[in-house]
C-alpha cells in the first residue's frame, strides 16, 4: 500500500508542473497578443518614414530615431498650428484633475447621504441617479451645449470640467454608496449619540475608511475623462482642445508624406498618462474593488 502511494506521487507531481507550464504558456501568448498593437506602435515610432515604407509592421528598425518623438511633442501640425500636442498636454491636466476632484467629492458626499442618512423617497432619488450611467454621451450634447452657453462657460476649459463632473456623478455616487452600505450602520449611531454632526462623521469616521474607494473613483473618473474624445471635440475651443481632439487632428493633418512615426509617437504620449496612472495605483484599483466597490 505505501508503494503504491510513494508511486503516484511523482506522476501527481508530473502533472500538475505540466498543467503550470500549459497555463503559463496561455498567459504569455494571451499577453503577448495583447500587447503586439502597442510593440508595433513603438517599432514604428523609431523608424524613420523610409524604413516604414520600405519594411514591415513587426521589423526591428536598423537605428533608433527618436526625431519623431521631438516632433510629435512640439512641432508636429494639429490643422492650422505646428506646435505639437504638448499645448494641448496641459489643457487635458486642467480639465482632468478639478473635473476628478469634483466628482470624487460629490459622489462620496453624495454616496454617504444615500447609505447612511437616508430620507423618504432616497431609493428611487439613487433609481433616477442611477440611469445617468446609462444615457449614451450623443443624447446629452444638444441640451449641454445649450446649458453651457446659457452659463456663458460654452468654448472653455470650465465648460468641460463642468460636463465631465454632471456626466461622472452618478458613477462615482454608485461607487461610493455601494462601498459605504458595506460598513456597519452601528458606527454613525455611535457617533450620533456621542453628538457627532453630518460633516464630523464623515470626515472623522467614513473617509478614513474610503482610501480603497476613493483610488478606485480617482483612476475610473481620470481614465474616462483622459480618453475622451466626443465631449472635447464638441464643447471644446481651439484653444482649450484635450490632447485626444488634438491627436485625431494630428493624424488628419499632413503636408507631403504621410508621417506614421510621429502619429504613433504622438498616440503612445497621449496615452503615457492613463498607463502611468494604472501602473502606480493598479493594486489599489483592486483593492478598491474587491472591498465593496461593485457591490449591490
Amino acid at each position: 500500500m505505501t508503494n503504491v502511494s510513494l508511486s503516484t506521487r511523482p506522476q501527481k507531481s508530473m502533472v500538475a508542473t505540466s498543467l503550470r507550464i500549459a497555463l503559463y504558456t496561455v498567459l504569455l501568448s494571451v499577453a503577448a497578443l495583447y500587447l503586439l498593437p502597442f510593440a508595433i506602435m513603438l517599432i514604428t515610432s523609431l523608424k524613420d518614414v523610409e524604413e516604414i515604407r520600405t519594411g514591415t509592421l513587426l521589423s526591428l528598425p536598423s537605428t533608433l530615431d527618436f526625431s519623431a518623438w521631438g516632433k510629435a511633442w512640439s512641432s508636429a501640425c494639429t490643422g492650422s498650428t505646428c506646435d505639437g500636442i504638448a499645448p494641448f498636454f496641459t489643457n487635458s491636466f486642467q480639465i482632468v484633475v478639478p473635473a476628478v476632484i469634483i466628482s470624487t467629492v460629490l459622489g462620496a458626499l453624495n454616496g454617504y447621504v444615500l447609505s447612511m442618512w437616508k430620507f423618504r423617497g432616497s431609493e428611487i432619488f439613487f433609481a433616477a441617479l442611477l440611469i445617468g450611467c446609462f444615457i449614451p454621451f450623443q443624447v446629452i450634447l444638444l441640451p449641454m451645449a445649450r446649458t453651457l452657453g446659457w452659463l456663458g462657460i460654452a468654448n472653455t476649459t470650465s465648460g468641460l470640467v463642468f460636463v465631465h463632473v454632471v456626466y461622472g456623478i452618478a458613477f462615482t455616487t454608485l461607487f461610493f454608496r455601494n462601498f459605504y452600505q458595506a460598513i456597519p450602520s452601528e458606527l454613525v449611531k455611535a457617533a450620533r449619540l456621542d453628538g457627532a454632526g453630518f460633516f464630523t462623521i464623515f470626515r472623522r469616521i467614513i473617509l478614513p475608511l474610503s482610501t480603497p474607494i476613493i483610488v478606485v473613483t480617482i483612476i475610473w473618473q481620470f481614465t474616462q475623462i483622459w480618453n475622451d474624445f466626443l465631449f472635447g471635440v464638441a464643447f471644446s475651443g481651439f484653444d482649450t482642445q484635450p490632447v485626444t481632439v488634438a491627436l485625431n487632428n494630428l493624424v488628419n493633418t499632413s503636408f507631403g508624406g504621410k508621417e506614421y512615426n510621429v502619429d504613433m509617437a504622438a498616440a503612445i504620449m497621449a496615452a503615457l498618462p492613463t498607463l502611468i496612472v494604472y501602473v502606480l495605483a493598479g493594486k489599489y484599483f483592486v483593492r478598491g474593488l474587491t472591498a465593496g466597490a461593485v457591490k449591490g
